[in-house]
């Protein structure tokens, strides 16, 4: 009976959209998996998105709203030092500074970002403030401190003993080229090996549906390791790392945010889903787009797109192999290799 209305509910969206949308949108997507409508789910980039899915589910699984709950998740690994992408830990820039970039989003097109935020932990927090203080959408620098500090955030060192000690070594060579994630050879269709206790991956984006079907979603990074003082990559910008369309879908992303940026990355994968693609096809069409456009770059880096649709299917896509994403529903946890086109 469940699977039947699970059914109904997917055919009948496609089938009404059948007559604007290609063949391939309407093919049997490379990765595929779905859940019943109005079930509360999240999820997230990389393996240490699973401590970060459990803090979400304790919002969701009691009727909690998906904005609160994508907030408590990212701030997990916000303030993990073993997590040197994200938050307290997290390895500097070149100068040795720790910036943060983050941006969040809700149901109702209500959107938050802080850029090169130093010396508070949980970024997400502020960006959620910018998005319900104030009459912008983003901050940055010096005055999103400011606006931390005057609504209550304390000045703390982000810097931990190991990260200043690795960025000490860099500063020996001062080498800075963009780098893949570790490949991972376990099959997609498999559980990836589930987290250890230290990872050097990049951004975490969170995306939740909760059970009254409205969707959220959240991205926290301290960007590529040893960049440039002042760069900001996709994660702070709507539309690049993070979108979020009620009536359609969430996306977000991860990996070297400048080829995110040039396709407006995640509003590009919920514009797919609104034509009728699977979420999965949908984050393949994006990293086709970056490849048409870049393609000698592209065999470079990595970038992974992460996406849900309004009823509750999720899927990605990558470059190149080893992009993993956990989820979490009301009888599932696990981590999932993402498919890629290299």
């Amino acid at each position: 009976m469940m699977t039947d209305r699970r059914k109904f509910l997917r055919f009948s969206v496609l089938g009404a959209a059948a007559t604007l949308v290609s063949k391939d949108a309407l093919a049997k997507p490379d990765y595929y998996y779905d859940t019943v409508k109005d079930e509360p789910i999240v999820v997230s980039t990389w393996n240490f998105g699973v401590a970060a899915n459990k803090a979400a589910w304790d919002i969701l699984k009691d009727g909690g709203h998906a904005l609160d709950a994508v907030e408590t998740g990212v701030k997990v690994p916000e303030a993990d030092p073993n997590i040197t992408s994200v938050g307290y830990g997290a390895t500097p820039d070149r100068d040795g500074k720790v910036t943060l970039d983050a941006c969040i989003m809700d149901d109702k097109y209500r959107c938050g970002s802080v850029m090169c935020l130093e010396h508070v932990i949980h970024a997400i927090s502020v960006a959620r403030l910018v998005m319900e203080k104030t009459p912008h959408v983003v901050l940055a620098g010096t005055g999103a401190f400011e606006f931390a500090k005057a609504n209550g955030f304390k000045k703390e060192n982000l810097l931990t003993p190991a990260t200043e000690k690795a960025w000490k070594e860099w500063l020996k060579k001062g080498d800075y080229q963009p780098m893949r994630n570790v490949e991972n050879k376990t099959h997609h269709e498999k559980k990836a090996p589930m987290p250890g206790s230290k990872t050097n991956h990049d951004t975490i984006g969170m995306l939740a549906m909760d059970a009254n079907g409205n969707l959220s979603g959240a991205c926290t990074t301290s960007g590529l390791a040893y960049k440039m003082h002042g760069r900001v990559g996709d994660s702070p910008i709507i539309g690049a790392g993070l979108f979020v369309d009620n009536e359609v879908g969430a996306a977000t992303s991860t990996g070297v945010g400048e080829e995110v940026i040039r396709i407006v990355g995640s509003h590009l994968v919920v514009e797919f889903m609104r034509n009728g693609y699977s979420p999965a096809r949908a984050c393949k069409k994006a990293v086709e787009r970056i490849i048409k456009y870049n393609p000698e770059q592209a065999k470079k880096v990595q970038v992974g797109f992460l996406a849900i649709n309004k009823h509750g299917e999720y899927g990605a896509y990558a470059l190149q192999p080893g992009f993993t994403y956990a989820i979490k529903t009301g009888d599932t946890e696990t981590i999932l290799n993402s498919p890629s086109i290299y």
